[in-house]
């Protein structure tokens, strides 16, 4: 349970260290065992200095609790490995990288990036095809070479290209199941992902009470908790999904909001997308379905 952390802002748009910090505690506090930064960690949309800030700050906040990765995808390879040095060096314990999302690059070009990163660092490399909604796909020969080239310590992989399901077993089968997989969907594809045997999964911080507990009810074999906890999650991605990477951004802070995790939801500019009232009032009510959920989850372990 590898959540990816979203970034408060402040009034006047720095990075919120104290309400940061805050929900680095309650991720650890309700079951994730370490942490990352991605692409709903609006890292795009951050300047250079603040991804080396939101680096250390992740550092300095996880204190030890877990493993922690930074996001270091960027549009040339030479910008790639100076995030990935910078993140070794404020102590992750990982990097994931999505390939340039502006060039098309053929099997090669793409393998000689990530060969660049993982002979430049010694960290593990999570390897992250976020294409399903930017950027381009990662080819499975791509994949499948890395692993070969670099083993499975140093070579780790995210793939949230469509349809994630078939990806998912494509690489498992591709590698002979030596491929570590960690799904990205956000829980509404976690069941199916779970069957396919992924490693672990990588949520936003908003649904993670909830994402942990259907990870643990598909532990124990409990189809019918699972199911109970993955009719609100899935909903809510659902309606997430409708726009893309700013539907997640700004329902997943609406929630982080709620959660009084966050003192607002405000987002890095410019962005394309506000949900209406009527899409934030369907996200509540299926939000107190979930935490409906997560109490008698909560109850049934108490009774045991």
């Amino acid at each position: 349970m590898l959540p990816i952390v979203h970034v408060p802002f402040t009034a006047d748009d720095r990075i919120d260290r104290t309400a940061f910090r805050r929900s680095i505690d309650w991720a650890f506090s309700v079951g994730a065992v370490g942490m990352g930064t991605g692409m709903v960690s609006e890292i795009l949309r951050l300047t250079y200095a603040e991804r080396l800030e939101l680096t250390e700050l992740l550092v300095e906040s996880a204190a030890g609790r877990g493993p922690v990765f930074a996001a270091v995808g960027a549009e040339s390879t030479k910008q790639s490995l100076e995030y990935a040095a910078a993140a070794e060096r404020a102590g992750c314990d990982g990097v994931m990288a999505v390939p340039p999302l502006m060039t098309r690059l053929s099997v090669e070009a793409m393998v000689a990036h990530y060969r660049t990163l993982a002979d430049g660092v010694g960290i593990p490399i999570i390897v992250q095809d976020a294409s399903g909604y930017v950027g381009q796909s990662i080819p499975l020969a791509v994949c499948v070479e890395l692993l070969e080239r670099y083993g499975d310590e140093k070579i780790v992989f995210k793939p949230e290209g469509s349809p994630i399901g078939p990806q998912l077993s494509a690489l498992r089968d591709a590698t002979g199941g030596r491929a570590r997989i960690f799904e990205g969907s956000g829980g509404i594809l976690l069941v199916d992902s779970y069957r396919r045997g992924i490693a672990g999964t990588m949520p936003g911080m908003d649904l993670l009470d909830g994402v942990v507990l259907l990870w643990q009810a598909l532990e124990r074999r409990d189809d019918d908790a699972a199911y109970r906890l993955s009719f609100p999650i899935s909903a809510i991605v659902a309606l997430q999904l409708q726009a893309g990477l700013d539907g997640f951004l700004a329902i997943e802070k609406h929630l982080m909001v709620r959660r009084g995790l966050f003192a607002d939801a405000r987002r890095r500019r410019p962005y394309s997308w506000d949900p209406d009232s009527e899409t934030l009032a369907e996200v509540d009510r299926l939000f107190e379905r979930l935490e409906h959920e997560v109490r008698r989850a909560a109850a049934a372990r108490s009774e045991a």
